[in-house]
């Protein structure tokens, strides 16, 4: 079976769904049954590369200002450019359907492509997941989306809340796909042990979706009780920097996945205050390694606590002091251990067979 992928996010490049794709390639780089091109973005030129022996990635070049974020002119280069891309490898191959993670661009692609077409959704490509593209919601994506999601062999979402969040674009069969985690990669360290000071950790963009601020802002209340540490960059550091001055709070930057491996094995709890999420891989990436998770209520995050950690409102301070004042440091480890054997239960591997299956049954 011959499958043509497409993905403007892949590693350096973007978040969660470029660091979905990749361990699901190496899933795939399993399978010699199947064969798969994958079109996706460069950081520096274009270039063609073998992923394995039966996986493709052609990366376009698009001249980028940010690996993080896309602008609407990058956005619409990459388009132009995937499409003529896509059009070309499907006058040399024969393949036997598309693989669009986003509905947008890459699912208006794939449905012009005069093959079956399969539509993963991630988040922000929903209408309604960002409350800055409502009124772009209103007149173009929403309209745009049932008509691509509605001639899709499959739609997927990576989360029962970003199902029922597309369900109010379109009523259709919509199949949940959760992330994954490597559970080989991230592990706990067997001989952490609390300190004086509990060891908050989070790893993300640091970005006004994330919120971050209203943790900081909770931590001032417990100067003497905790220290957090943040992986990631983005355009909030300097505010954030400035607003945790007199905190125990620790600034890492962008680290490898090494590097960011090493940080969960430090700490004792990992909070993500998203004010909207998907299905986080770094809460399962922390649940792998062992760690009890405060999240907020939003998109999968809930559906991933069931009693190893604690749910609290998004956007609240208080929510959080109350959830920070709780906190009883004998319950950490069993917690932890929960964490982690719920995050056994979500391998790659799982998410290779369940794609798979899809697959199969065109």
């Amino acid at each position: 079976m011959r499958i043509l992928m497409l993905n403007y996010e892949f590693p350096p490049i973007g978040g969660g769904a470029g660091n979905a794709n990749y361990y699901l390639l190496k899933e795939f780089a399993k399978n010699k049954d199947l064969r798969i091109d994958l079109i996706t973005c460069s950081e520096d030129r274009y270039k063609e590369e073998q992923f394995s022996g039966n996986i493709k990635i052609f990366k376009i070049y698009v001249r980028k200002s940010n690996s993080h974020y896309w602008t609407s002119k990058e956005m619409l280069r990459w388009t132009l450019k995937a499409y003529k891309l896509a059009k070309e490898l499907t006058k040399k191959n024969k393949y036997d359907l598309c693989h669009c993670w986003f509905g947008w661009p890459c699912g208006w692609i794939g449905s012009r492509l005069k093959m079956p077409y399969i539509v993963a959704l991630r988040g922000s490509d929903v209408p309604g997941y960002n409350i800055r593209l409502k009124f772009l919601d209103k007149i173009f994506f929403k309209p745009l989306s049932k008509k691509i999601w509605k001639k899709a062999m499959v739609v997927t979402t990576n989360s029962e809340g970003l199902k029922e969040l597309a369900l109010k674009t379109l009523n259709r069969d919509i199949k949940i796909i959760y992330n994954g985690v490597n559970i080989n990669e991230f592990r706990p360290n067997c001989i952490r042990k609390i300190g004086d000071k509990i060891k908050l950790v989070s790893t993300g963009r640091l970005i006004k979706r994330k919120g971050y601020e209203y943790l900081i802002e909770a931590l001032k209340s417990f100067k003497d009780d905790y220290t957090l540490t943040l992986v990631g960059d983005g355009d909030l550091e300097g505010e954030l920097k400035e607003l945790s001055k007199g905190l125990n709070v620790e600034f890492r930057g962008k680290l490898n996945r090494e590097g960011v491996i090493k940080e969960l094995q430090k700490a004792d709890i990992f909070v993500l205050p998203s004010l909207n999420e998907g299905m986080s891989n770094s809460v399962l990436e922390a649940m792998a390694c062992g760690l009890p998770v405060i999240v907020t209520d939003v998109g999968g995050s809930r559906e991933l606590v069931k009693e190893n950690g604690f749910i609290v409102e998004k956007g609240s301070v208080e929510s959080l002091k109350n959830v920070l004042n709780k906190i009883d440091i004998k319950d950490l480890d069993e917690m932890g251990k929960k964490s982690r054997r719920i995050a056994e239960e979500m391998s790659w591997g799982k998410v290779a067979e369940s794609y798979g299956g899809i697959y199969n049954a065109k």
